[in-house]
């Protein structure tokens, strides 16, 4: 176990189950990352992963050494400058930023490989964002959420309505065309660092649809935009990416990945706060409806969802913190 010194300051953590250690000596910071459970994905694949995106010339968190006997890996550090940090000190980036972090999305999607070393030497193999993943993400709503606020005896029947809308959306997902997808590429985990966007807490990447990312960017739940704005970033990606894109097939990935990712959100805040403690979380739940109420409105193919979940979660429900 790392004990802290004044040399070793520990920093803010994430939903994981890692803690995070600012280690300052005289000519260079860093981060130590110890891991108290899953060590292979915490310390093994982040490394694996951050290479991968290295080697692709985007800014990632480089090894600086590690003792996996311990728990623990120390990396560069990227410093404070999240772009949510950023945009909590001055909303008139919100712009730029948004726009240097699609600009950072469309160099990711352009990775070609799949598979990387990490520090054991061993090559992984980044695993394919299948329906089966995307399935099981979403029922976490079922699993945890629903079971707080539907009826016992609406329950079972609810569960099966809405695994058969999950299933439903997921046969309707269009593109064939899998991209490297960081899955939590979201305004607390982009950084900007001397003067450029990297990534950090890559962990979970796996190879999917090229519209998932852009949702969780866009329909973030940590930081509140208009649809004008969402629309406006939306079409910036668009504009860059013309030539690889169909825009049909898009907009509908997007609407159903944004419902299904937010779905999954609301399932895991509630995991958080009920079997691990972590009840910060429940405050983003009411955005994370509203995220949902917003891309659900926009097709006849959400119809019956929407009708599921206006029939069992009321206004006020989702508004509960």
């Amino acid at each position: 176990m790392l004990q802290t010194t004044n040399k070793l300051k520990k920093i803010k953590g994430d939903a994981s189950f890692r803690s995070f250690y600012r280690k300052s000596s005289s000519n260079k910071k860093s981060i130590v990352v110890f891991a108290s459970k899953e060590k292979e994905k915490n310390l093994l694949i982040y490394d694996a992963i951050n290479s991968l995106l290295i080697k692709n010339n985007v800014l990632a968190p480089a090894l600086y050494s590690e003792n996996y006997k311990k728990s623990y890996i120390e990396i560069e550090d990227f410093g404070d400058d999240s772009v949510f940090s950023l945009l909590k000190k001055n909303k008139n980036q919100q712009e730029t930023l948004y726009k240097k972090s699609v600009d950072l999305l469309s160099v990711i999607q352009k990775i070609k490989q799949n598979r990387s070393k990490n520090f054991k030497g061993k090559t992984y193999k980044i695993p394919i964002y299948n329906n089966v993943k995307l399935f099981n993400e979403a029922n976490l709503f079922c699993e945890w959420y629903a079971k707080k606020f539907v009826k016992k005896n609406r329950l079972t029947k609810f569960k099966i309505d809405i695994k058969k809308q999950i299933q439903f959306l997921l046969m309707h997902l269009q593109s064939k065309e899998k991209v490297f997808v960081h899955r939590d590429f979201h305004v607390s985990n982009l950084m900007k660092f001397k003067n450029k966007m990297g990534v950090i807490d890559s962990q979970d990447a796996l190879i999917g649809n090229k519209a998932y990312d852009l949702a969780s960017l866009i329909d973030d739940v940590r930081f509140k935009t208009d649809r004008i704005f969402k629309d406006k970033i939306y079409r910036y990606y668009l504009k860059l990416n013309k030539k690889r894109v169909n825009k049909a097939t898009l907009l509908s990935d997007f609407e159903i990945l944004s419902i299904l990712r937010n779905m999954k959100i609301i399932g895991i805040f509630t995991r958080l706060a009920m079997r691990d403690k972590k009840k910060q979380y429940l405050k983003l739940i009411p955005y994370a409806w509203k995220l949902i109420e917003l891309r659900i409105s926009n097709n006849k193919k959400f119809s019956v969802l929407k009708s599921l979940l206006d029939l069992n979660f009321s206004k006020k429900v989702r508004n509960q913190k």
